[in-house]
């Protein structure tokens, strides 16, 4: 295996994990367009998600640390817990990151095969782009909100991000907009749709670990898996980077124009293929 497709997926990891991209989706047309599979195996699919994985940790470091001291601190002291809960809204974002896990929980055990089923189909995946880019436009049209993250609104954010298992979805697109739309605050909604995509992808590993334990390892030198990581996380943390600052300052629509771009390009291509 070869450092510089190593490299360059391990970019194409880190840089459409985050931005609005869809990184599922460019990876099916990728491997379309060359002709051959771009999926190197499960001990590589491991390595760039720990890369992405890493990259949230990295950035929203001081956040992890503050939201899980108040939350210890809720659980540490019994006698004040309802007044800690209803007055300190850390000690309740980590309950509502889990709440937001059951959507897509729900979909990737239930509908596994059938999501799956669509990586094989790039004229859906580019049409899927499309309908990405429409949401994306949408953020246009919407003010900045000044609400609060709460259970129902972090289920059904979460319901964004079941929705975004579609491959040419963007998840981080999707679960942006749709905080937009219930008028959460702007800060709020970036901190909170990168947060709750630390257990999902900790939960992809280690169903992948566990495959990985199951069948037959593949030969991954340590050198092409250490590439893939190292650009993975470093490409990860600043497209991360990039687009919370794109959000807080100009939104999220002008990415509508490349996904309708690579989309409709796609139809008529694979359409007519």
């Amino acid at each position: 295996m070869e450092l510089l497709e190593a490299l360059l997926l391990g970019i194409l990891q880190g840089v459409t994990e985050f931005l609005p991209v869809s990184s599922s989706g460019h990876l099916v047309i990728a491997q379309e367009l060359i002709g051959r599979d771009l999926d190197r195996g499960i001990t590589f699919e491991i390595v760039v998600h720990f890369g992405s994985f890493f990259s949230i940790l990295i950035y929203f470091r001081r956040r992890l640390l503050e939201i899980l001291s108040n939350f210890f601190r809720f659980l540490g002291n019994p006698s004040s817990m309802k007044t800690t809960w209803n007055e300190n809204l850390d000690a309740r974002m980590s309950v509502y990151i889990l709440i937001s896990m059951i959507p897509a929980g729900l979909v990737g055990f239930t509908m596994k095969d059938a999501l799956e089923s669509l990586f094989s189909n790039p004229a859906i995946v580019s049409m899927m782009l499309i309908l990405t880019g429409m949401i994306l436009y949408s953020n246009k049209y919407v003010e900045s909100g000044i609400k609060d993250v709460n259970p129902a609104r972090a289920f059904m954010v979460g319901v964004g991000q079941a929705f975004a298992m579609i491959p040419g979805i963007s998840r981080s697109g999707t679960t942006i907009t749709l905080g937009n739309w219930l008028g959460l605050r702007r800060d709020q909604i970036a901190e909170f749709s990168f947060l709750m995509l630390l257990p999902v992808i900790a939960g992809a590993m280690l169903l992948e670990f566990r495959d990985l334990l199951g069948g037959e390892s593949e030969a991954n030198s340590i050198s092409y898996l250490s590439v893939a990581f190292m650009a993975s996380l470093i490409s990860g943390y600043y497209s991360l980077k990039y687009l919370i600052k794109i959000f807080k300052s100009k939104g999220l629509h002008y990415f509508a124009y490349y996904c309708w771009t690579i989309g409709l390009l796609g139809v008529i291509y694979f359409g007519f293929k």
